[in-house]
């Protein structure tokens, strides 16, 4: 956030070698300001199809504060993703991309993910990504109306264009709950309890051993669920996630919070 902070952590990777040789380099990149969005998409190549955007929560304790990690919770669709916006990330950022790397020979079908930032001069690009994001997979998918298997084979045949992808008219949440001390040390090999019922839980960070499903990594479970507003669809992945037990076990309790302030226009 600060020139003394961007010093300290040259210092970090370049001469305590935090990330070892893949610290000897580095990349010093304009500072963006403004909300996240995260944009996946569908392309054969020809055709760009985005899916629902979403919003990641990045730090590890509430507020956004702690270290940064592969996410804590998401929430779909993002409301900062207006539809002037979507047009034109559409028209600035997707369809010349994707033309970029046709006439580089880099033609590129399947998930295309695009992660934005909204600046006051617009949005901008802070990374691409071949492949589906985590977590922001999860609040994405559950919203899919059109079958995720026809959409793959048009992808792989070159037919996107000849489809309509379809999308649900609600809002999904994803409570990531980690293991006590990520992103740094943390301890593994901890029992882990779900609920009863019908729900979606992703398991990351987890494996089975003598039988019993136990910690053994980072980010262990994704919760996830859907409702018809934003509102009903953070409350019931809460409910859900406070079931889940294990010992020294971390999750944030805001996700989605910024986006129903957003919502309401408290937060523009």
């Amino acid at each position: 956030m600060t020139r003394d902070e961007a010093a300290e952590a040259v210092h970090t990777i370049m001469e305590d070698h935090k990330f070892g040789k893949s610290g000897d380099e580095i990349v010093i990149e304009e500072f963006l300001e403004g909300p996240e969005v995260s944009v996946l998409s569908f392309t054969d190549g020809n055709t760009v199809v985005p899916m629902v955007s979403s919003m990641d929560h990045k730090r590890a304790l509430d507020g956004d504060q702690g270290l940064n990690t592969g996410g804590m919770g998401t929430i779909a669709p993002n409301p900062y993703y207006t539809e002037e916006i979507a047009q034109r990330c559409m028209q600035e950022i997707f369809l010349p991309t994707m033309k970029a790397m046709n006439s580089e020979g880099r033609r590129f079908k399947g998930c295309l993910y695009f992660g934005l930032m909204l600046t006051k001069d617009g949005p901008k690009v802070i990374e691409y990504n071949c492949r589906f994001g985590d977590p922001e997979t999860q609040v994405v998918l559950p919203l899919l109306d059109t079958d995720l298997l026809t959409v793959m084979q048009a992808v792989t045949e070159e037919r996107l264009s000849e489809i309509e992808v379809s999308w649900k008219k609600a809002f999904a949440a994803c409570i990531v709950i980690a293991s006590g001390g990520y992103p740094e040390h943390y301890e593994k090999g901890y029992e882990i309890s779900l609920p009863q019922g019908d729900h979606q839980i992703y398991v990351a960070g987890a494996a089975l051993k003598d039988g019993k499903l136990v910690t053994s990594g980072g980010r262990v479970l994704g919760v996830t669920e859907t409702g018809n507003t934003l509102k009903e669809a953070i409350d019931k992945a809460y409910e859900t996630a406070k079931q889940v037990k294990f010992k020294d076990m971390h999750m944030r309790s805001d996700i989605g919070q910024r986006a129903l302030k957003a919502y309401a226009g408290e937060d523009r």
